[in-house]
């Protein structure tokens, strides 16, 4: 038995993150929501999303599974009910199928009738889910903090060298094989966790929560604030705070990043800053695709960009900013707050397909890595829309 995170029927209102990824493949606090209900459950996860997308994830064998809404946060009493649910029942709230079990056949299984599969016996009260891509941000002191309990319970922390110093090392965890030497880790106010062959260089500034990925690198003089995330293989540096970068990412440079999401195979050229605050000091509105209208986003939003975008030098984001997927972003002034997908600069030209496929491999030959012709094709779909 294994458990399936299915979309559910809103995961278009987490573009531009899930065109290119199911939301599973999302990541906040130091895990991927895939990741997490793993290591939380000792289940084998799989992922039912919708077709174009399905080919990067594969198939789960027959038999009985547990269905996971992907977006719904786990709390004690849905990894209990996990454990205990019985076959062909299901938990649900206004929301719609929380978790169920039974035997289902994977391509039967259709979101927006989730329930129907299910005798629902559990009304659970309001799930707590993200429904959209800044809501990641907002969440992620909580999730870096419940990740790092999961993934430290009952191990031991590699040594901490003598020339960084710390506060709160009891809170700061040092996995094999990173290198750590004269930093300031601050983690009085979260925990810090420091993944496998990271690497943090000399004279960088750490304030918890903070989690940097296995492979991830901060650059000389980093000044960093919590809550953020800097995914597997990423490159951080200059200034960010309260920022989710997904994997395979850049920000290698000065600027700012602030309260921001960006995703996997980004690049931000040096001196490229984002605004995260109004001058008015009001509610920030961001644009939905799905719901087609500037939506609220608090009082401190950024920027969220897609999977496989890029910025100038010196580019200058304004205030709750979308930029679509395979974007090469670059203009003078403040940019547009919406830039869309395929988007050559900002003034309407479209990135040809073709260069587009020649210049995200050549970034992903950077990491040593290649696009797949499964990528390739989510590009080409994207790409026709």
């Amino acid at each position: 038995m294994s458990i399936i995170l299915f979309d559910n029927t809103q995961r278009k209102r987490l573009w531009p993150l899930t065109q290119t990824k199911a939301i599973a493949s999302l990541r906040m606090g130091i895990l991927t929501i895939a990741e997490r209900w793993e290591k939380l459950t000792g289940l084998q996860v799989f992922v039912h999303t919708s077709p174009y997308l399905q080919n990067l994830y594969g198939y789960p064998p027959d038999g009985e599974h547990i269905w996971v809404d992907a977006s719904v946060i786990p709390n004690p009493s849905l990894i209990d009910g996990i454990q205990s649910i019985s076959k062909n029942h299901g938990w649900a709230d206004e929301q719609g199928l929380i978790i169920g079990k039974t035997a289902i056949a994977f391509e039967d299984f259709d979101p927006s009738q989730s329930v129907q599969y299910f005798e629902v016996v559990h009304d659970y009260p309001s799930a707590q889910r993200i429904v959209y891509p800044w809501q990641l941000m907002h969440i992620n002191d909580q999730m870096v903090r419940f990740d790092f309990n999961l993934l430290t319970r009952g191990k031991t922390s590699a040594t901490i060298s003598s020339t960084n110093r710390c506060i709160h090392a009891e809170h700061i965890f040092i996995e094999s094989g990173a290198i750590v030497e004269h930093a300031l880790l601050n983690a009085s106010t979260g925990p810090i966790y420091i993944g496998k062959n990271a690497v943090v260089m000399e004279g960088s500034a750490i304030r918890g929560p903070f989690a940097l990925g296995d492979h991830s690198v901060l650059k000389m003089n980093s000044r960093i604030y919590g809550a953020t995330t800097l995914g597997p293989y990423c490159m951080g540096g200059g200034e960010i705070k309260n920022s989710i970068m997904m994997g395979y990412s850049n920000k290698a440079h000065d600027g700012y990043m602030g309260d921001a999401v960006i995703g996997e195979w980004c690049n931000w050229g040096a001196g490229t800053s984002n605004s995260n605050l109004k001058n008015t000091a009001g509610i920030v509105k961001i644009w939905s695709e799905a719901d087609q209208e500037y939506l609220p986003a608090g009082y401190k939003c950024g920027v969220i960009m897609g999977d496989f975008s890029r910025t100038a030098i010196n580019s200058s984001i304004n205030t709750g900013s979308v930029i679509g997927v395979s974007c090469n972003v670059f203009g003078e002034g403040l940019l547009p707050n919406i830039i869309p997908d395929f988007s050559w600069g900002c003034k309407g030209v479209k990135y040809k397909l073709d260069k587009a496929l020649v210049d995200i491999d050549n970034w992903k030959k950077l990491k040593n890595q290649s696009l797949s012709e499964i990528e390739k094709q989510i590009l080409i779909t994207l790409s026709a829309k």
